[in-house]
């Protein structure tokens, strides 16, 4: 209804032809900003997902669930002129956990010329502290490596007072420890009830499967997007989370170590 009413007093004010002429203009317009935002996405079969090619760089995250990784494999991997950059690899878990297959995937990405970054499952259940020190006993991390990631999924029951304090114990040890500030990973109803507003000073890795989402994060915050869940990558068993860099790429340093 409103557009038509549009339609009118456009008629009534400029007249037939000139009314034509901006309509014209108009459409040209909509259709061009229709095939840019199309144009920010590119199927890519090889890894059986949309990327969204308005960013450079892309990289997975992995665990023991890919069980043993052909790195090998994973390295030489081209798709449509996208080359995989990075790759987040879980740690540990809760205050004792560690994965069997880090060590490995640890060394063999650096080998691939892949940039590493690890991170730990946290719990709430489970004492901060215990938990970063966990993760501090197992991680040696090298200048270029990512900051250390705090992966944040569930909350067990407990109170939002308890998840909130716990994570930033753990993140302020693991910070004293690195000299850098950790990650934090998240979806996005965890980020709108624990993360914004209590812990906005750290660096943000969102797990959001819905580009219309994304401008509900602090853009200066916001550094990294898992954006898919069910990718496919040469020398890797079963479905692998994809994730880009949201930042311009010269801003890549403000998340690694020096």
């Amino acid at each position: 209804m409103r557009f038509r009413v549009l339609i009118t007093f456009i008629f009534r004010r400029y007249g037939l032809w000139i009314s034509l002429v901006l309509l014209f203009l108009f459409g040209i317009w909509v259709v061009r900003s229709w095939k840019h935002d199309n144009m920010d996405w590119r199927f890519v079969k090889a890894f059986g997902i949309n990327l969204p090619m308005r960013y450079g760089i892309h990289g997975i995250d992995v665990s023991r669930h890919n069980d043993r990784i052909d790195w090998k494999q994973v390295r030489q991997l081209r798709a449509d002129g996208v080359r995989l950059q990075f790759v987040f690899i879980k740690a540990t878990e809760g205050a004792t956990m560690f994965d069997k297959h880090y060590k490995k995937n640890w060394r063999e990405a650096k080998k691939s010329e892949l940039r590493r970054g690890a991170y730990h499952f946290y719990h709430p259940t489970r004492d901060p502290l215990r938990q970063a020190n966990n993760f501090i006993n197992h991680v040696t991390l090298e200048t270029g490596d990512f900051a250390p990631v705090v992966d944040f999924e569930v909350i067990n029951g407990q109170s939002d007072e308890t998840v909130i304090n716990g994570l930033r114990l753990w993140l302020e040890t693991v910070e004293d420890h690195y000299n850098v500030r950790p990650i934090i990973y998240t979806n996005r109803n965890l980020y709108q009830r624990y993360i914004k507003g209590h812990l906005d000073e750290f660096p943000l890795w969102i797990a959001d499967y819905s580009t219309k989402h994304l401008r509900a994060y602090d853009d200066d915050k916001l550094y990294l997007w898992q954006h898919n869940q069910n990718g496919w990558v040469k020398g890797i068993k079963g479905r692998v989370d994809f994730n880009v860099f949201v930042m311009d790429d010269d801003r890549m340093s403000e998340i690694c170590l020096p």
